[in-house]
């Protein structure tokens, strides 16, 4: 199916504004494929609905994060709904395959049992034992009643997925999201500029930030010479009266 053609875009508007027209003109893509959609037999229209569904996901996907919160529901909603399509359409490109393979199958046994039987006039029931693919015939009917069963099942819940979006208003709202435009993001902040990045430090030797601190005295100290204690107590001046302990003695 040949995509819409979206009118009207503009390389110098905002994206959001480019954006809002291709989501509007492929969801009414989208929708355009009901109720035709809804007969089973429509093979094709289901098939073309999968394609619209999956060209509305891509373009939400990409520009969702321009439009209101809905835009980011609908591209849930819009990709279940598309794997959904995808799944009946598995079904009507097998069922019709394994048709085929089980008629060619049975034409071949027909014409080899009829060939076998040579010049008689009528052929027996029982001449199908001898038909060389009679073992194939039950997997392929098998698989056949399987798929059959299946699309009929994956085609119901199509319609009531179809019915649920409906009530829940999903085109209206994923209209009005697409005229929101969502809040801009601040800019990250600068990183802060790094002092040694050119391999110059503050003090002129090299040092870096850490050991030029510490280098440094603080203000109004004293010098390290003058503030530390000596390593050993000033002697105790003598006292002019004390008496010699030999003069002590000998008194």
């Amino acid at each position: 199916m040949k995509a819409r053609k979206v009118k009207g875009l503009d390389p110098a508007a905002p994206l959001a504004d480019n954006a809002e027209r291709i989501v509007r003109v492929r969801l009414d893509e989208l929708g355009s494929f009901m109720p035709r959609a809804a007969d089973p037999s429509e093979v094709e229209a289901l098939h073309d609905m999968r394609i619209a569904a999956k060209r509305l996901r891509y373009i939400l996907e990409i520009t969702g994060p321009c439009f209101g919160a809905y835009a980011g529901t609908a591209v849930k909603m819009t990709k279940d709904l598309q794997d959904l399509l995808g799944e009946i359409h598995d079904c009507d490109v097998q069922i019709p395959e394994i048709t085929e393979v089980l008629e060619r199958l049975v034409t071949e046994d027909a014409v080899a049992i009829a060939t076998a039987a040579g010049d008689v006039s009528d052929l027996p029931a029982s001449a199908v034992r001898r038909a060389p693919h009679r073992r194939d015939y039950a997997g392929l009917v098998a698989l056949l009643v399987h798929l059959r069963a299946r699309r009929g099942l994956l085609f119901a819940r199509f319609l009531e997925t179809w019915r649920e979006y409906e009530r829940k208003g999903y085109r209206a709202r994923l209209e009005f999201a697409v005229s929101e435009r969502s809040e801009p993001r601040p800019p990250a902040p600068a990183p802060a500029p790094d002092a040694t990045a050119d391999g110059a430090g503050p003090a002129a030797d090299g040092a870096g930030p850490a050991e030029a601190e510490e280098a440094a005295p603080a203000e109004g100290a004293a010098p390290a010479e003058d503030a530390a204690p000596d390593s050993e107590p000033d002697a105790v001046p003598e006292d002019p009266g004390a008496v010699p302990e030999e003069a002590d003695a000998a008194a």
